[in-house]
């Protein structure tokens, strides 16, 4: 499961890079995977991403400036703020998406469709009770 893993990350952050967003690093689009469509806290990123939270703000510092990501006021909280994607990161997520479902495709291709379905169901049911966000 971890090279798996491993290889569409991969793939993902080739398709990135090669779509412009060259001023990206592996960890930084880690991260930036992490964050929810409405926005996510820092210190839930630094717990999804399994670091402290000062290397998850370092993290967001560097997107920040870079343009992928924005502090906002978190609405249950106004002490707090949410990091969110901007547009420009949108955009290149919709690449490594696009990239990840033509690797997935070529997993079908190689292993075949009631295979693949079959690990997919496999992986949800794994979810249920290894992931602590899901």
């Amino acid at each position: 499961m971890y090279v798996a893993a491993r290889s569409l990350e991969a793939r993902a952050y080739d398709a990135v890079v090669a779509g412009g967003a060259d001023d990206i690093t592996p960890a930084q689009a880690r991260l930036m995977a992490q964050i929810d469509p409405g926005g996510t806290r820092v210190v839930t990123l630094a717990a999804r991403a399994r670091t402290t939270k000062q290397s998850a703000a370092f993290l967001v510092d560097q997107l920040e400036r870079a343009g992928y990501v924005e502090r906002v006021a978190d609405p249950s909280d106004g002490r707090a703020k949410l990091i969110r994607l901007t547009p420009r990161a949108r955009a290149i997520g919709d690449l490594a998406d696009a990239e990840v479902a033509r690797a997935l495709s070529e997993w079908e291709g190689h292993v075949g469709s009631t295979r693949m379905r079959q690990l997919e169901e496999t992986m949800a049911m794994l979810r249920e009770i290894t992931d602590p966000w899901a």
